[in-house]
């Protein structure tokens, strides 16, 4: 029996960076045990012949907006249709996982039964593809711990559940801003344990460019983050990881301390429940400076 399935919809595989970081992410997915199973969603160009090579199940067939981007809750749909592992993770391609990320599941698992498992990313810079032959997680570690730079707590590159949640998420398109911090909303108001696994994970992202996004730009303006962003309920929904109610530390699950990046941000969701005027404008833009600048020490 499957013990994790983890699925994600990569970009188009004709830039040789993207190509790269995305085979090496899928690669180190695929090193992580027989218990654990990935999965391949969309229909972008290269993703059927990688899927091949690697003997990945491809369901190209998932629901899209008009703009051909995947919507999550169609692949959470495949990966439960297809799938008979207890946990599911939605990942970003560009996200590579070790051992210890399989071990946490564990962990978390035993301890909570209704959670959403995350955390922050290391990035790191890839420019080549690499060497998954014996001993490779000890290399990429040594790689982080030389070169690599933890992430702060916004920006949310994966999401692990069990199997029988998040089945009536909206239809949010991936890759698009809002989506993410939209599931940490829906976790923290269901009551669920939202557990940030940062000291128990390390979790690698390897550093792109946006060349596939219109203008090289990141996703924040684009009219399917607008779209995300409104059905997620607007701007009093954009939880982060600040919102963890808490934290895996050896195997165990301890109340998520409070610091004053995540006070700040409180601040701003209770200012943007209502409309805000220009006073209210000015206020939030100083407290996501200040919290901004508190997350540079967490």
């Amino acid at each position: 029996m499957t013990f994790l399935t983890v699925f994600t919809a990569p970009k188009p595989f004709t830039n040789p960076h993207i190509a790269t970081i995305q085979r090496n992410a899928i690669q180190s997915w695929m090193h992580l045990g027989p218990e654990v199973e990935v999965l391949l969603m969309g229909d972008e160009q290269g993703m059927a012949e990688v899927s091949k090579e690697f003997n990945i199940r491809h369901f190209p067939d998932v629901k899209c907006s008009d703009e051909g981007t995947p919507y999550i809750n169609s692949m959470f749909d495949f990966a439960r249709q297809t799938s008979d592992a207890p946990y599911l993770g939605i990942l970003n391609a560009d996200i590579m996982l070790m051992p210890d990320f399989v071990e946490a599941t564990r962990q978390v698992g035993s301890l909570a039964d209704n959670f959403l498992f995350l955390g922050r990313r290391y990035d790191l810079d890839v420019k080549e593809e690499l060497d998954f032959s014996s001993g490779w997680e000890v290399r990429l570690r040594e790689q982080v711990e030389q070169k690599g730079t933890l992430h702060g707590p916004v920006g949310s590159d994966y999401f692990l559940v069990p199997r029988d949640l998040l089945t009536d998420m909206p239809e949010f398109a991936i890759g698009r801003s809002g989506w993410d911090n939209w599931t940490i909303y829906h976790a923290v108001t269901s009551g669920w344990q939202v557990v940030d696994v940062t000291r128990s994970a390390m979790i690698v992202h390897q550093n792109h460019d946006y060349s596939h996004l219109p203008g090289n730009k990141p996703p924040y303006d684009l009219p399917e983050t607008k779209k995300n962003i409104s059905i997620a309920g607007g701007m009093k929904s954009m939880f982060t990881i600040l919102e963890a109610n808490r934290i895996l530390v050896d195997g165990e699950l301890k109340p998520a301390p409070m610091s004053t990046p995540k006070l700040l941000h409180r601040l701003e969701l209770l200012i943007t429940k209502d409309e805000l005027d220009g006073p209210r404008k000015s206020i939030v833009r100083w407290l996501k400076k200040t919290r901004r600048k508190y997350e540079r020490d967490l």
